[in-house]
């Protein structure tokens, strides 16, 4: 007979590495698909927006946003140098909260209303990018896990 137990409790009988890769995938694909929309509207359009926010730089900040995004998201996919790409991007997250999502509260998702035209949500908080911090942590602590560069990387050594 069919043990059901081992399905029903955790961890799932299968090895523990393999939970790196759907953080891998959900992370490093967010992290892209933030980065490729600031691109696809223009870098000039999120510099204007960092500019009407005071920040310094927003050319700069811009550009540096968006590399970070579309670079650290396809190495978060390719599970390499995590540590390293960890930094840059916890960096963005922190500033996202600090200057943007704070005063919003905690909750990523606010229902103000919902009529004919569908659902209306309130701004975000930083309950994402917490979250998005957190799958980057985790994954500087346990490893990018099988099918990355970084285990290549470790193996080679």
């Amino acid at each position: 007979m069919y043990d059901f137990k081992q399905w029903a409790v955790s961890p799932l009988p299968l090895p523990g590495c393999w939970a790196a890769l759907p953080l891998r995938l959900i992370v490093g694909f967010g992290f892209m698909q933030h980065g490729y929309a600031k691109l696809a509207r223009g870098p000039e359009h999120f510099a204007s927006v960092l500019q009407a926010m005071g920040m310094p730089f927003p050319h700069l900040l811009s550009d540096a946003t968006i590399g970070v995004e579309l670079i650290g998201g396809l190495f978060t996919l390719a599970g390499a140098l995590m540590p390293i790409t960890a930094i840059p991007m916890i960096v963005v997250l922190l500033v996202a909260i600090v200057t943007v999502h704070l005063p919003n509260g905690f909750s990523s998702i606010k229902l103000l209303s919902y009529d004919a035209a569908g659902a209306h949500f309130g701004q975000p908080g930083y309950e994402t990018d917490l979250l998005y911090i957190a799958g980057i942590v985790a994954l500087c602590i346990m490893g990018t896990g099988p099918l990355s560069v970084d285990r290549y990387l470790r193996r080679a050594a």
